[in-house]
């Protein structure tokens, strides 16, 4: 199981929000530029970018997060308003190794089958697109977390897998930014639904017990924001962990 260190993006400032809420906000006195060299020179591979103005439909980050992103050789899994799939494409002609995609792919219908034949299955890129999973007592939510699905969580898998979508970020926002520890229930009942899915855990993560618990359950990999910014966990962990799950891989 690798750890991906997150940054969430508001107003070109490296942030954490609690449970998704744009007014409890914790700012940190580091640019993204400053996380992306600290992660790199540690022998990080990956990092996991949010754009939190993207996700309200303000695209004035973009131009500042691709500079930034054209010059990393780091894989960026991204996400934040992604509601188009002219979006995905730009995003990924821009360099992006990874898009996430959430919203859109609940409240439109024909968003995914698109994106799968358009793009997926035209290119292959299936392993390259992220459908973002954001629970909330097994209940699905989008848009900021601020509505509620009606399509049961088990369902909606089946429905992705069933287009070809088989990687998951999986947020349990009763964890979200709190550091009480990983939602290891949630995920262990995904997986026991659909064992072959890649399942990537978010939310509540807040030392390396709760990463040996998702490594546990054969969780594929997890993102850590807050815990690292708050030195729950070191970056030197973090490249320990990573380091090892490479060669055992």
């Amino acid at each position: 199981m690798y750890i991906i260190p997150a940054i969430d993006i508001l107003d070109k400032k490296v942030v954490r929000l609690r449970e998704g809420n744009y007014d409890d906000a914790t700012l940190y006195d580091v640019t993204l530029e400053e996380m992306i060299e600290k992660y790199q020179s540690n022998g990080t591979e990956y990092v996991h970018i949010i754009d939190l103005n993207g996700a309200k439909g303000d695209f004035s980050n973009q131009e500042y997060l691709f500079d930034i992103i054209r010059k990393t050789e780091m894989k960026v899994q991204y996400g934040g308003g992604v509601r188009s799939i002219e979006k995905v494409k730009e995003l990924l002609d821009a360099g992006i190794h990874r898009v996430i995609v959430g919203t859109q792919a609940i409240t439109n219908p024909d968003f995914l089958p698109l994106l799968s034949e358009q793009v997926c299955s035209k290119e292959k890129l299936s392993d390259q697109i992220v459908v973002a999973i954001d629970v909330l007592d097994e209940v699905i939510k989008y848009s900021g977390w601020m509505e509620s699905s009606p399509i049961k969580l088990m369902d909606y898998v089946d429905r992705c897998l069933n287009l070809g979508f088989f990687r998951f970020l999986c947020t349990d926002i009763n964890k979200d930014g709190k550091l009480g520890g990983a939602g290891v229930e949630l995920y262990q009942k995904l997986l026991d639904h659909s064992p072959f899915i890649k399942l990537i855990a978010s939310g509540g993560i807040s030392s390396m017990d709760d990463i040996k618990a998702l490594q546990d359950i054969k969780v594929e990999s997890c993102v850590v924001g807050k815990a690292i910014y708050e030195g729950r966990i070191t970056i030197e962990e973090v490249k320990d962990w990573n380091l090892k799950s490479l060669i055992s891989f």
